[in-house]
């Protein structure tokens, strides 16, 4: 594996353990609004990686018909009231962060007032000030390329296969994918075989072995647990 210049991060899932509380969240209001009783693992399936649009889809599709008007304004109320007071960082990337010799940075699906607000909440943002970007910046979010693309062009990357993508859901590990570059599953919260399906090159679910990327290459024979 050829050395990498550049390493990029979603935020929710990856950086900040957001996806959880997100979850409850919304499931709370699927359950309260349309009558979904979902657990866990299926909002995970679901919804992670997802936009608003497509996760609107999804309910519709569930339902048969739209869901409430309402109910993506609820939802951002609710959910950043819970971010502000419950969202942690995610085991061991602060360590990661501060120990990397590589440059990186942020591509996430989400807007830039939540990355702020987790981010802040968590203490990450002073390790990633002028290093976030956002889907909406672009014209298409994951999975299509374009904000890996983007994100790479800004740090001054230009050659997509020398960025490597660090993602916990599927449409984020096809984005990356469709643009060029190398992309590793986080896998503490998502099913590994979903990501390994979505076309993960590498499944991982402990944050301090992208420390190993320092010595130039990540060895070939280390594997999770939950992929054997």
């Amino acid at each position: 594996m050829d050395t990498f210049e550049l390493i990029i991060f979603d935020c929710d899932g990856v950086l900040v353990d957001s996806e959880r509380i997100a979850n409850e969240v919304f499931a709370g209001i699927l359950k309260e609004s349309c009558g979904l009783t979902l657990n866990q693992a299926e909002m995970f399936e679901l919804f992670v990686g997802r936009s608003a649009k497509q996760c609107i889809q999804t309910l519709t599709d569930l339902l048969g018909h739209p869901p409430p008007a309402d109910i993506q304004h609820r939802y951002e109320q609710d959910i950043n009231i819970a971010l502000r007071t419950s969202v942690t960082a995610v085991e061991g990337i602060r360590e990661v962060l501060e120990g990397l010799q590589l440059p990186y940075c942020v591509a996430s699906g989400g807007t830039y007032a939540k990355m702020h607000i987790t981010l802040g909440k968590t203490g990450l943002l002073p390790l990633l000030e002028g290093r976030l970007f956002s889907t909406s910046d672009v014209h298409e979010g994951k999975p299509r390329p374009d904000i890996f693309l983007h994100a790479a062009a800004r740090m001054g990357v230009t050659n997509p296969a020398k960025c490597l993508v660090i993602e916990d859901s599927p449409p984020g590990i096809q984005g990356g994918i469709h643009a060029g570059m190398t992309v590793f599953g986080y896998a503490e919260c998502m099913n590994p075989q979903t990501l390994r399906e979505a076309g993960a090159h590498l499944i991982f679910n402990d944050m301090r072995q992208l420390l190993r990327l320092n010595n130039g290459r990540w060895p070939d024979s280390i594997f999770t647990d939950k992929q054997r």
